[in-house]
């Protein structure tokens, strides 16, 4: 693979401010994560940062299961907004045009 470094310098500039325009963005992204067959919902943005929680009264009476069922939204909806800043990631990249890039391995992603 050749990789020309002044066409990486050239582009930092642009990925620079694509950056900054993702960031302001990841706190539009937001994803719901259910449990319980909805009885739990918990909701993130893209900065993960709980939004809200709602729980049904019915969840509400064994404290064991609750603790499983919050685990479980959370997870669920983290996996969501993984999912989203990926795209938005893929989109950002796919923008630059920097040779080589889609082939780093986990690139675009986020784990």
């Amino acid at each position: 693979m050749n990789i020309n470094p002044f066409d990486l310098l050239k582009n930092a500039q642009k990925l620079q401010e694509q950056m900054g325009t993702f960031q302001e963005k990841l706190s539009f992204i937001s994803a719901t994560g259910s449990s319980g067959g909805g009885m739990v919902e918990v909701e993130l943005n893209g900065k993960i940062e709980v939004i809200a929680v709602r729980i049904a009264p019915e969840a509400a009476g064994d404290t064991e299961m609750l603790q499983d069922l919050v685990t479980a939204a959370f997870s669920n909806a983290l996996e969501k907004v993984k999912e989203e800043i990926n795209k938005e990631m893929g989109a950002m990249a796919g923008g630059l045009g920097i040779p080589g890039l889609s082939g780093i391995p986990g690139f675009p992603g986020v784990s």
